[in-house]
């Protein structure tokens, strides 16, 4: 595989002190809502409206990255499958009863129209 090199960032990429932008923000509700999906005991309980700055965006950012991953660390074993879908798979392989078809006669009925009468 090719090795694809990415240059170094400048170093006025970060600034600790900087205000949060709105790109940034958007990505801490993104976070946060992930965050809510998680165990009581896992979320952070950080109100992300207090946030005002890089730095501090930065750190909720890797608190909630890492209790993320860590979560789904022990979700990676495989789950076993469930009866229903097994049961749902055999019922599909089972050929299907033919139904007869009667034919049902019904009376027409007839609707007159009045001259000058409107829809509504």
């Amino acid at each position: 595989m090719a090795t694809i090199k990415v240059p170094k960032p400048p170093e006025s990429a970060f600034n600790r002190e900087r205000p949060v932008s709105s790109l940034l923000r958007s990505q801490l509700e993104h976070l946060q809502r992930a965050e809510f999906r998680l165990p009581a005991e896992l979320q952070t309980n950080i109100y992300i409206n207090a946030i005002k700055t890089e730095g501090e965006a930065a750190a909720y950012i890797g608190q909630v990255t890492q209790r993320l991953h860590a979560a789904h660390a022990g979700m990676a074993a495989p789950k076993a499958k469930s009866r229903k879908a097994v049961s749902i798979a055999a019922m599909a392989a089972q050929p299907k009863k033919e139904r007869k078809t009667v034919a049902v006669k019904t009376k027409k009925k007839t609707k007159k129209k009045t001259a000058g009468a409107r829809r509504r």
